[in-house]
């Protein structure tokens, strides 16, 4: 049976390469956007972690992403913070998102002394600390990726600034400026985004959660702990929505290329299918025929998708060096693997009992 299959994917070469590569095209669809939306997710996370804060304090009305937030905050909830117990340092930040030709970043506007106070003194691989309003840190990755050294000049809203110092990745942004002239660049001044706040011990992490909403009860306030346990894709307002519409528009394209594949197949091959069942071939055994041939398909295109998938994140990673997209994991390889199986199978059942219906007398009299 195996040798008749595979004869008759040789004998329809193009076919056999449309739908191989329909199951690619699925698997690769999966497996691509799940790694770059996760990816940029677990990026997000790492770099909150980072930044050393026990606890995110944001204004009225702020979501779990604050990177699109502007400063309506006033500083002077930074010394109100700073009064309550348990708390050891309280950072104010800005955050403005900038776009260019090729990605999205959210610039940081910080004060020095105090984001080291939350989160530790800053560790420069080269160059050091702002010396001037219009300078910049950036860190390595981002560094690396744009080909910016100390004393490069950067343009960010309209205006350059001087790299003085390039730092490790993972504290909060790629990006930092001084935040009184973040705060003068987009009309904000005296006012932040976000409060990021160290307590004196861990473990009364919940007792300062508690407080700052008793003394800001209209302010949005969470511990960094919980703020990383809801940072999945299920509390992301649509992000497990659009993952699960690309697979299936992925799936609808491994249905409808193998159906039609096999449903062609069958009808090319009557006069063979007659021989076979005069020849005394049951029902189940042309059934089992176009299911192993859909089968053989399935497992090529999900091996070439697999493939493509490591060259279009490695492509992705070489073209986008600050994005993070997550390599191929077993969860996520097993997910795609039963989906593209399942489509195609599904694809190919109605094609397979057609064909298994097929009276072998009309079948030997097809012309």
């Amino acid at each position: 049976m195996n040798k008749m299959i595979l004869a008759n994917l040789v004998y329809r070469p193009m076919r056999s390469v449309i739908s191989v590569l329909a199951v690619a095209i699925e698997v690769t669809m999966i497996l691509l956007m799940v790694g770059l939306m996760l990816g940029i997710l677990d990026d997000s996370k790492d770099r909150q972690r980072g930044l050393g804060a026990d606890v995110i304090v944001r204004p009225p009305g702020s979501a779990n992403f604050g990177a699109f937030s502007s400063a309506p905050a006033s500083l002077r909830y930074a010394d109100v913070l700073m009064k309550q117990p348990h708390v050891a340092a309280v950072a104010p930040v800005v955050l403005q998102t900038t776009t260019s030709l090729t990605n999205i970043e959210v610039l940081n506007g910080i004060d020095l002394p105090s984001f080291e106070s939350v989160g530790g003194p800053l560790r420069y691989l080269k160059g050091g600390p702002f010396q001037e309003p219009y300078d910049m840190i950036v860190d390595d990755i981002f560094a690396s990726a744009n080909k910016v050294y100390v004393d490069s000049r950067i343009s960010v809203l309209n205006h350059e600034f001087r790299v003085s110092g390039i730092v490790p990745h993972g504290r909060g942004a790629r990006r930092y400026v001084p935040i009184k002239t973040l705060q003068e660049l987009i009309g904000a001044e005296n006012k932040a985004s976000v409060f990021y706040v160290r307590v004196d011990d861990p473990k009364n992490t919940d007792l300062a959660v508690d407080e700052f909403k008793n003394v800001l009860p209209n302010f949005v306030v969470t511990s960094t702990r919980e703020w990383m346990q809801l940072m999945t894709p299920d509390n992301i307002p649509g992000l497990s929505t659009v993952i699960k519409v690309v697979i299936g528009i992925a799936v609808v394209i491994g249905f409808i290329v193998i159906f039609q594949s096999m449903y062609t197949a069958v009808m090319e091959r009557t006069r063979e299918i007659g021989i076979l069942k005069s020849l005394g071939a049951s029902k189940t055994f042309i059934v089992r025929v176009i299911l192993r041939e859909t089968l053989f398909l399935a497992v090529t295109g999900i091996i070439f998708g697999f493939i493509v998938s490591m060259l279009g994140r490695a492509g992705l990673v070489h073209r986008f060096p600050t994005l993070t997209v997550l390599p191929i994991n077993l969860k996520w390889a097993i997910y795609a693997t039963v989906i593209a199986v399942g489509g195609a199978m599904l694809g190919a059942i109605y094609p397979a009992f057609k064909a298994a219906q097929k009276d072998p007398i009309d079948a030997l009299a097809y012309e």
